[in-house]
């Protein structure tokens, strides 16, 4: 008798299921400070602004919730923690919903997508998730290993380019970054590829070293392909909570970052930061990983991220 195969869990499932740990900490935090079932006091709103920052969301995302939460009580807009919480689920999905979460692509040619990141923050396999993502949506996919200083990065980025089924242009190890993202436009460019991933170095020996090169590489980029890079995409680590958001202001300031891919969400209590992004540094967050596999990518949905939270 053969075995039956585990159903394959719908969307909702599957981010509900990833943001496991962030939402029991959020849930937890947040109902903490009131009892259901009672009218609220203005003292418990006025409690709020610490369980949000308990939560993650960010010093000026829980100042913020917290006056427009007490501003909705005085006007008896609610008067329990039910109405409270429908009214903190609506506005932070309008809060969020103010994003452009689709992906810019070419009128005409390769579409490129440089994607930037510290090391450790899980930008190899990010970028793998995002070529089995665009070859789901039927595009053909190449791959440049631009990230050549890190020991072992071409080699693990040529591997996941044989699991997901991509072609790769790569140099040696210590090769210069930007002849290979050169190299890789010229490729897409007579292949007639539909999408271009560019890998970028996440550490140098300085700040300004990282910064430098990723700014040269923008402009092979831009001189070979009109209007490229499409997206500049930034991968963070939600498990750093607050830090990745240091790390995108940082970021934000030597290249043009269109749009965040917040990874390592299924493994943190730390995914509430995502809510306090919009008033923190205000780059779309554009998808989310929510697993080790391939196929574990979702394009952001602020409605269905904070649905998952407060369920």
């Amino acid at each position: 008798m053969s075995e039956e195969k585990p159903k394959k869990l719908g969307f909702f499932a599957r981010l509900r299921q990833g943001l496991a740990k962030t939402h029991d900490k959020f849930s937890q935090t947040i109902r903490g400070i009131f009892t259901f079932g009672r009218k609220l006091e203005a003292s418990q709103i006025e409690e709020l602004s610490d369980a949000l920052l308990a939560a993650d969301i960010g010093p000026r995302a829980a100042q913020r919730l917290t006056e427009e939460a007490q501003a909705a009580f005085k006007e008896r807009r609610f008067d329990d923690p039910e109405g409270l919480f429908a009214f903190l689920k609506d506005h932070l999905k309008k809060s969020l919903s103010v994003w452009d979460t689709s992906v810019r692509m070419a009128p005409a040619g390769p579409t490129v997508i440089m994607v930037a990141g510290v090391n450790g923050v899980g930008k190899t396999t990010s970028i793998a998730k995002l070529a089995k993502w665009f070859k789901d949506q039927k595009k053909s996919v190449l791959l440049a290993a631009a990230d050549t200083y890190r020991a072992a990065a071409v080699e693990q980025l040529a591997i996941w380019a044989g699991r997901v089924g991509v072609d790769i242009v790569k140099h040696q190890q210590g090769g210069d970054p930007a002849a290979v993202a050169y190299d890789a436009c010229e490729a897409a460019k007579a292949r007639n590829v539909d999408v271009l991933i560019v890998d970028t170095a996440g550490r140098l020996q300085t700040k300004d070293h990282l910064m430098r090169e990723l700014g040269k590489i923008h402009r092979v980029i831009t001189g070979r392909i009109p209007g490229a890079p499409h997206e500049v995409l930034l991968v963070l680590d939600a498990t750093t909570g607050q830090n990745a958001i240091s790390q995108a202001v940082v970021f934000r300031e030597a290249i043009q970052v269109t749009g965040l891919f917040v990874a390592k969400l299924d493994g943190t209590a730390k995914g509430g930061a995502v809510l306090g992004m919009r008033d923190q540094i205000d780059l779309p967050i554009k998808f989310i990983g929510l697993g080790e596999k391939a196929e574990d990518i979702a394009v952001f949905d602020a409605g269905s991220y904070v649905d998952a939270l407060f369920e």
